[in-house]
């Protein structure tokens, strides 16, 4: 893991590998959980991409422009798959994908087939009737906030007590997955979103057998959720197979909860610390609360590393003395958090300003790969945010800011925990 260092560490553009040891490694330190690496406009201002370390030393290519991100995002020839598996990085992204290197020869047409099938479970229509269950939860928990506050626990724990058994409760429910087996499927998401070592892989693995069982008992008693709905679906695709859903479960079910659960906490630091969006949102929580969402989503960045992608075949990006190629078989980390808060894009970047609009942020990504769960995390902090602040409008940090720590070793990032009083 990278720490602030008293040497400046080498950032270059060039292909050739003659200082690879000098190389900034991922993930960067921070100067707080609001403010991402400054490290980040060096990079920017460097190319449109630039040569990093992973936390295990493989070498790839760094995303940190809007444009260029926004391209990328959108290339066909980025994919999760390596054309040479054995070449892959061996940084662990196994709570997304099983290995390093998927199906590099059938990648797109799998994508293709899974997000027609999953569509509909993250219809808007599906999403509008989720609401009313998500607000149920919502209260629930501020209720139970609420109560441990009057039974003397002062400060109480936000992140452990709504921001994580929210977005759990709810991919449960959607997916069909037995709310007792909860704080199960939670370890083994933490164990899977480590960036180095081997547990990763050995979690996903047992993650895979506990989905597929679950597919099994849908089998015999199905019920109105997404597994129920995507078993009744083998029966029409034989490419769906128990190991591609048992994968794509797992997937769903990380994904599903993992960054809306950090956004949430965030977003309630983004507030404590803006007190007159806060008011805003207090006084006017239905009018205010879509645009307040996406400024959040901008700039709550929980750190970690981001995804690794691959190039299919070479990628040149920039142009004239700029130009730089991305050969085939090179990693790619497109960082969001740094994009998003490029000045080229948005004015005053670095402002939590939810008036701005357009907000074309790339926290979903963007194009083919635009996160299919977009509608349901938004659901999520638009219910999360208004029933926190209008429930417990004087709610405040129990802590200074920049005494909050992130998790910097896992895919995801995250708070440690959010100690608040009101």
């Amino acid at each position: 893991m990278t720490t602030a260092s008293t040497h400046e560490p080498t950032i270059t553009t060039s292909t050739a590998h003659d200082d690879d040891a000098a190389l900034p490694q991922l993930p960067f330190a921070r100067a707080g959980v609001l403010r991402i690496s400054p490290l980040y406009e060096r990079l920017r201002a460097a190319g449109p991409v630039t040569r990093v370390r992973t936390p295990v030393g493989d070498v790839v290519w760094l995303v940190s422009r809007y444009e260029e991100a926004r391209t990328l995002f959108a290339d066909k020839r980025l994919g999760r798959s390596h054309p040479k598996p054995e070449e892959a990085a061996r940084v662990s992204d196994a709570g997304v994908m099983a290995g390093p290197s998927g199906d590099h020869e059938h990648e797109d047409a799998d994508h293709t087939s899974m997000r027609r099938l999953l569509t509909p479970a993250f219809s808007a229509k599906r999403m509008r009737r989720l609401h009313e269950r998500v607000a149920e939860l919502a209260e629930g928990l501020v209720d139970d906030l609420v109560a441990a506050r009057d039974s003397g626990t002062d400060p109480v724990d936000l992140h452990a007590g709504f921001s994580v058994p929210l977005p759990i409760f709810v991919i449960c429910e959607l997916l069909g997955v037995p709310v007792e087996d909860r704080v199960y499927f939670k370890g083994l998401s933490e164990r899977m979103a480590t960036l180095t070592g081997d547990d990763p892989a050995v979690a996903r693995a047992e993650f895979e057998r506990y989905t597929a069982q679950l597919a099994e008992a849908k089998r015999a008693e199905p019920g109105e959720d997404v597994i129920s709905d995507l078993v009744a679906a083998q029966a029409h695709d034989p490419r769906l197979t128990d190991a591609r859903l048992a994968e794509l479960t797992v997937g769903l079910l990380f994904a599903g909860h993992e960054t809306t659960v950090n956004r949430l906490s965030l977003g309630v630091v983004l507030l404590l610390v803006n007190p007159e969006v806060r008011d805003r949102l207090v006084a006017d929580p239905e009018g205010s609360v879509d645009a307040v969402v996406e400024e959040v989503l901008r700039l709550a960045e929980p750190g970690g590393m981001g995804l690794l992608r691959y190039a299919h075949e070479d990628v040149t990006v920039g142009e004239g003395d700029e130009e730089v190629t991305i050969a085939t078989g090179d990693g790619v980390v497109i960082v969001t958090s740094a994009a998003n808060r490029d000045e080229s894009a948005f004015d005053a970047a670095g402002a939590f300003d939810p008036d701005r609009s357009p907000n074309p942020h790339l926290s979903f990504g963007h194009g083919p790969h635009f996160c299919i769960g977009a509608s349901l995390a938004r659901t999520e902090l638009r219910v999360g945010l208004a029933t926190i602040f209008t429930r417990l409008p004087g709610l405040r940090l129990a802590v200074e800011p920049d005494a909050l720590t992130l998790h910097t070793e896992r895919l995801t990032g995250g708070l440690d925990e959010l100690p608040v009083t009101w």
